[in-house]
Parts: structure tokens; C-alpha cells; sequence
């Protein structure tokens, strides 16, 4: 059976960016039909963590007071190297509107998204829907026009103006468009486990531990867990099993003791770890004609600084008008194509910045050696001695949107966290 839609705007993917993008759009009165593959929002994600300038925008949407009680806000991060603290930054000293990174539980934002978005007549979400090919005019070769996409219903067709590829880093869309690419791996990947929080741990505070080459991120996670990310050698897993459980759990005695009794408790098997392959991907064209990538289809990123679903959402709000205007002064794939390209003009710079600064702090978590050592905690030193240079650093990555200004008192309180 097949079943046939028609839309100004088909957003292929229902994360942060799609559905932050279809929100913004909905909310001008732009017709929007979103596929997402999972039939729910209730699944595990890694990218959890919501930077400042998401927060702002999140609260401008109007989505943090209907989110309260659903993220833990973040005030401090450490990184402790050698068994020594080398840097901590308090982000209350920064002076913007929202100054507090938070985390969040993807499942609890996307719902969100979609049930704000929900509240507008224009708005269609279809999940359950794989997109499997584009709809292109003159053969396969002209502006593409839709997307043919498998329902547990049968087969779906979506006629739009302009379609938006917002499904990830493995994009199927930037794949089926033929867009070229270049996926830039990096020296490790990372395995992933979930953990009790400990007791110990204050529970506002990012934590990085490192010891030699060898490095972990301990990010709080609501309501009552830490996720724990540590880096192995690139294409390393199949070694790492190889030696067992046992050599997973030393690895963490020897970043975090405060977590060898729960890891050794939680993680009875290798099915409650998962590996992430640590890349970035650089896409020179983010559009053709009745097509736009955004999120991670247009700019992979890695989980340094939690800054994946920061730019899909920064991205979501910047495109949205642009294609609001483009769609009022009578569409076409000429002014569509022209709102995508200057949406990349508008974007790539800070994409461009968020990818140098992680890459820079990849190259310090894995100095090893004794003079690689002490060349890497002496800089983190220098900087957390300095507010100038913390606020130089991480203004790159935390605060491209804000401008400075009078924090907002109401928004600076750490939200109350369950512990039941």
C-alpha cells in the first residue's frame, strides 16, 4: 500500500536538529512533515549534553519550563591528571545569560520537541518511517523533490518544496544525494558505560581523568547515574575483549577508584558497554537544489565538549528563517538553494572553530611519556590559572551565540536531582 503526504518542508531524522527545525518551522506557519526511523524517543543516547548557548535557546523556545525536573545543570568542570587537579573552571564566572551547560536525556528533550511542535496544524511527525530515496526531477539527475520512505504500513511518499537531511553522522540522505565528503577517523574510539553515581562525587561536575595515554569522561547524568566514556586505540575493541572484562575494569581503577566496586557490580558483560568510532566529517557542500544537510549529516563532531546536539540545535534556529523566507518570497529551487547556501556561510565558521578546539584537546588527552606529560598539565595549568585564557578557550565551544550579559538568576539554580 502506498500513502502520499505533501509538505513545504520534509525533515528526514527526529533529533535535536529535525525536530528543533520543525518546531521553528511550524511555529511561522510552514508545513512540515518529519520521518523518524525509530518508532519512539524512549532509546539510549550518548549525546546528552546541552551546551550554554542550547540552554538560552531552549529557554527563548520556550521548552526549558516545560523540560523542569528533566536535566541536572552542570556548574563545574575538573580535570584531574596524573592523580593531580590541573584545571577547574566554574561557569558561573562566566557573565552570559545562561552560563550553565546542562544534561539532559535525549528521550525527555525529543519529546518535547515533538509535543510543542505537536501544537501546531502544520506539523506531521511519521515515526517508523526509513527514508530509502529521494525523489528528483529530469531523471535523477534535477532539484530533488521529496522522499520515498518504508512505513510498517507500506510504502510512504512525501512531496515537498525543499528537504532537510537531519539523520546523523551515518546519513543515509547525504549518501543517497551523493554529496561528496571526507570522513577524517581519529587515533581512538570510545567505550561507553553507565554507572551509580557515586556518593563522593558532587553532582553539578564534569570530570576528566587521565592518567599517561590513557583517559575517561565522567558525565553526570539525570537522575542519578554517571556516563563514562574511555578512550581506546582506534579499531581497538576486538584487543580490549580479547582481554577480557577484567582488563576493562582495571583501566577504570586506575582513572576513577571511586567507581571500581559499581563497575565491577554493573558490568557483568560486554552487552552493557557500547563503542562509539570517533570521527569527523567534512562536507563542503551542505546543499543542492530542493536539499540541505544539518546536524551531523553537514558536520560530524566528536564528544569532546558535548557539542553535537549544540550545533544541531544552533543550526536548527539559523535555517529556519531562511527557509521561512525563501518559502514567503514564492519558493523555487533557485531561492531554496540560495537559503541553504547562505545557511552554511552563517554556520561554518563556528562549526569550523567547535572542530579546531577538538581536535586540539585530542592531541592533549593522548600525550604520553613523561615529556608529553608535563608539556600537557603544565597548559592546563597556565589556562586554569588565568580567566582570560579559560574564557578565551571555552567561549569557542560554549558561548557562539549569547553575548555577554546579566546572568538570569531564576535559570542559575541547580535544578533539585532525585536520588531515589
Amino acid at each position: 500500500m502506498t500513502a502520499e503526504l505533501t509538505a513545504q518542508v520534509c525533515v528526514v531524522g527526529g533529533g535535536p536538529a529535525g525536530l528543533t527545525l520543525a518546531l521553528e518551522l511550524a511555529k511561522r506557519s510552514v508545513s512540515v512533515v518529519v520521518l523518524e526511523q525509530s518508532g519512539h524517543f524512549n532509546r539510549s543516547f550518548r549525546g546528552e549534553s546541552v551546551s550554554p548557548d542550547s540552554v538560552w535557546l531552549l529557554d527563548r523556545l520556550g521548552l526549558l519550563d516545560r523540560l523542569e525536573g528533566e536535566y541536572a545543570q552542570m556548574h563545574r568542570m575538573e580535570i584531574i591528571d596524573g592523580g593531580s587537579t590541573v584545571m577547574r573552571t566554574d561557569f558561573s564566572d562566566f557573565d552570559y545569560p545562561q552560563p550553565y551547560p546542562v544534561e539532559l536525556p535525549q528521550p525527555a528533550l525529543l519529546s518535547a520537541l515533538a509535543a510543542t511542535a505537536g501544537e501546531y496544524p502544520g506539523f506531521t511527525l511519521r515515526q517508523g518511517a526509513t527514508a530509502v530515496a529521494l525523489l528528483r526531477e529530469d531523471g535523477g539527475t534535477g532539484p530533488v523533490t521529496g522522499v520515498r520512505a518504508r512505513t510498517p504500513e507500506g510504502e510512504l511518499t512525501v512531496h515537498a518544496d525543499v528537504t532537510i537531511a537531519a539523520d546523523g553522522r551515518f546519513s543515509k540522505v547525504r549518501e543517497m544525494s551523493k554529496l561528496p565528503y571526507e570522513k577524517l577517523p581519529l587515533d581512538r574510539d570510545v567505550i561507553w558505560l553507565r554507572l551509580p553515581f557515586p556518593a563522593e562525587w558532587d553532582f553539578n561536575t564534569y570530570r576528566i581523568r587521565i592518567r599517561g595515554g590513557e583517559h575517561g569522561l565522567f558525565i553526570p547524568t539525570h537522575p542519578d547515574s554517571v556516563r563514562v566514556g574511555l578512550n581506546i586505540p582506534k579499531g581497538g575493541l576486538r584487543d580490549l575483549r580479547a582481554q577480557g572484562l577484567t582488563a576493562l575494569h582495571e583501566r577504570l581503577d586506575r582513572l576513577a577508584p571511586e567507581l571500581s566496586g559499581p563497575v565491577r557490580s554493573v558490568v557483568t558483560s560486554w552487552s552493557e558497554t557500547s563503542m562509539l568510532d570517533i570521527f569527523t566529517t567534512l562536507v563542503p557542500r551542505w546543499s543542492l537544489p530542493g536539499l540541505v544537510l544539518i546536524g551531523d549529516a553537514a558536520h560530524t563532531l566528536t564528544p569532546i565538549l558535548g557539542q553535537g546536539v549544540n550545533h544541531a540545535i544552533i543550526d536548527a534556529v539559523t535555517l529556519a528563517p531562511l527557509l521561512d523566507s525563501a518559502l514567503s518570497a514564492g519558493g523555487g529551487p533557485g531561492r531554496l538553494l540560495a537559503a541553504g547556501q547562505e545557511f552554511q556561510r552563517v554556520r561554518e565558521e563556528a562549526v569550523r572553530l567547535s572542530r579546531g578546539l577538538q581536535l586540539r584537546q585530542e592531541k592533549l588527552f593522548a600525550l604520553d611519556g613523561a615529556a608529553g606529560g608535563v608539556f600537557r598539565r603544565t597548559l592546563y595549568r597556565t589556562v586554569s590559572s588565568s580567566h582570560a585564557l579559560q574564557r578565551r578557550v571555552l567561549a569557542r565551544a560554549y558561548f557562539q551565540v549569547q553575548k555577554p550579559g546579566p546572568i538570569e538568576a531564576k535559570k542559575v539554580l541547580a535544578r533539585p536531582v532525585s536520588r531515589a
